[in-house]
């Protein structure tokens, strides 16, 4: 990715997952990673052949949970599933995202460590230039860091009555 040369990776590795409606995308994805010198762990799926996106969320979320990986970008066809399944899994910050400032705003102001993308919703081009934003955009913390600690508290409060 030759536009982000000038901004400097906030990550280093990167899981990268996708289901069979995110197949084509990926190697945007990886391609774009690797562009901004950052490793991607491409964790599949590797065929067309339909898969359960949960899986692949789970797999990508809990490489950053475990830290192996510091971010990940989960590809589904809307990537609204690929979120929802990466934010069950604890201290994950997962934003589907389909434009540059909601990709920068994800990192900046909610610390975010998963995007997730829509390859029906996103083509190459944009989703070139969303994980740019993604992993060039360091979180600002101040007042930020205050709510994202709520966010994540969240996690673990019961039902309040």
């Amino acid at each position: 990715m030759n536009r982000s040369s000038c901004r400097e990776a906030v990550f280093h590795r990167v899981a990268v997952a996708c289901d069979h409606g995110g197949l084509a995308l990926k190697d945007v994805v990886v391609s774009s990673l690797e562009g901004l010198g950052i490793e991607a762990l491409d964790l599949g799926t590797n065929s067309p052949d339909s898969v359960d996106y949960p899986d692949f969320a789970a797999a990508a979320a809990y490489r950053i949970a475990d830290g192996t990986a510091e971010a990940a970008i989960l590809i589904c066809g809307t990537g609204i599933g690929m979120a929802m399944s990466a934010n069950k899994v604890a201290g994950i910050r997962a934003a589907n995202c389909g434009d540059e400032y909601s990709a920068s705003m994800a990192r900046a102001h909610n610390d975010a460590n998963a995007l997730a993308l829509g390859a029906r919703v996103v083509g190459p081009g944009l989703a070139e230039a969303l994980v740019e934003r993604f992993c060039t955009t360091p979180f600002e913390g101040g007042r930020h860091a205050r709510r994202v600690e709520k966010m994540m508290e969240l996690e673990t409060r019961g039902v309040e009555e």
